[in-house]
């Protein structure tokens, strides 16, 4: 199914309305259209994705539009509660589209699982016996989980490293596992606990941590785009967000808020489609400190035509098949928006989203400051929290932005003088 993410006036439609649009655009079912009119989650659902379920915690599920990733088209489901940022995604999406949209690649979906062994005489020794034996565990390795290995994954390589601690030096095995279009931590994780033994025979040693590693610094996605000077603002708008970034990438103060910036776009679609938020947190800000120091997980420049070009590279291991995306149907109805069939596609999707999040917060910080858009948003939220409702919640929302006094006891006093209320 083709479709064209370009939808001009999408956000001006009423909920109802834009639930039609994109269901006339991917086909939803009757089911799909009663799921996302519901205001909770089937109850048995809940109860067998976690434990002690009391209820649920609802969060807005938007569409992010406009954005062309390899040439494809795709509307973006993104969770999130923060105001501005669906829009914000969106609008860089737009500017992006000008010169092609966004390009993406990755490597394969390998990950890494840990096995830590603790007092081996000879370390470095016990190291070289370890990889003397690689075939041996690797084949071990894959006959725990022949269904990954029939679909091109498994255990693909070992390797051993020894490395310092405050306890002593202690050998960690590094298991490399491709997987697929599964996030991977369960497959990983049985297949270092299954050869664990074999270490420890191996090395004299005792093995103590078997685990997947979240920094997933095998399993990489990038993504770069240009996007057009003017349509920026101009050759002014360029070099501030040139210099934004800069600053972003020398200062850990600045690239921790930089950073926030692109993982709210992405770790709204990972929420959406019931991806594990903590794993790709976790990785994302390890992959910025990689070099020592806390840095831009992005990077910008401009070009011979004066317009800016971006990038991104970030850890990504992102699941299409098993846990909670399997389990939960919003997240299926995510990736049924989406259209996406891989975990690399997905993938490919998370890092573009994550580089027009970044840009358009750049863009934002470098010529109105980033309030003016947020706090037309955040605005309404206040209105309606005094007790606003229907055209009143604009009406206040408006007032305040125009007085630049968006509070809480500015908008209850709006609310009484509109009102008539003493």
């Amino acid at each position: 199914m083709t479709i064209n993410s370009r939808i001009p006036g999408f956000k001006d439609l009423t909920v109802e309305e834009r639930r039609n649009k994109i269901g006339e655009m991917v086909g939803f079912t009757e089911d799909d259209k009663k799921l996302l009119s519901l205001e909770t989650v089937p109850r048995d659902v809940l109860n067998r994705m976690i434990e002690n379920v009391i209820g649920y915690f609802p969060s807005p599920l938007g569409v992010a539009t406009n954005f062309k990733i390899n040439e494809k088209d795709y509307l973006v489901p993104m969770v999130v509660e923060e105001a501005s940022v669906v829009a914000a995604a969106s609008n860089a999406a737009r500017i992006a589209r000008i010169k092609g949209g966004f390009y993406a690649t990755t490597t394969d979906p390998v990950m890494i699982g840990q096995i830590q062994v603790l007092n081996v005489d000879t370390p470095f020794f016990a190291a070289q016996k370890i990889l003397s034996e690689k075939e041996r565990l690797l084949k071990k390795a894959n006959d725990l989980d022949p269904v990954l290995v029939k679909f091109g994954g498994g255990a693909k390589d070992l390797e051993v490293r020894v490395i310092p601690s405050i306890l002593e030096e202690m050998v960690v095995v590094h298991l490399l596992v491709d997987c697929r279009d599964a996030m991977g931590a369960n497959a990983v994780n049985t297949m270092v606990e299954g050869i664990a033994s074999d270490i420890e025979e191996i090395t004299g040693g005792k093995v103590l941590l078997r685990i997947i590693s979240n920094l997933a610094d095998r399993r990489l996605v990038r993504a770069r785009a240009v996007f057009d000077k003017d349509a920026l603002g101009g050759e002014e708008v360029v070099d501030g967000i040139l210099a934004a970034y800069a600053f972003a990438d020398a200062d850990p103060y600045r690239a921790a808020t930089h950073n926030k910036g692109i993982m709210n776009g992405i770790t709204s679609l990972v929420l959406a489609t019931g991806n594990d938020t903590r794993a790709i947190e976790a990785g994302a800000h390890a992959y910025a400190a990689r070099f020592g120091y806390y840095g831009s997980l992005t990077t910008y420049e401009k070009n011979k035509d004066g317009d800016l070009v971006g990038t991104i590279e970030l850890p990504m291991a992102l699941g299409t098949i098993g846990g909670a995306t399997r389990a939960h149907p919003t997240a299926q109805l995510s990736l049924k928006i989406l259209g996406v069939k891989t975990a690399v596609e997905l993938a490919q999707v998370a890092a573009s989203l994550g580089l027009a999040q970044n840009l358009a917060a750049l863009r934002a910080l470098a010529t109105e400051g980033i309030q003016k858009g947020h706090m037309k948003l955040h605005a309404r939220n206040i209105a309606a929290s005094v007790g606003a409702t229907g055209e009143l919640i604009d009406k206040i929302a408006k007032k305040m932005v125009e007085d630049k006094k968006i509070r809480m006891d500015y908008a209850e006093e709006l609310l009484k003088k509109f009102t008539g209320r003493n």
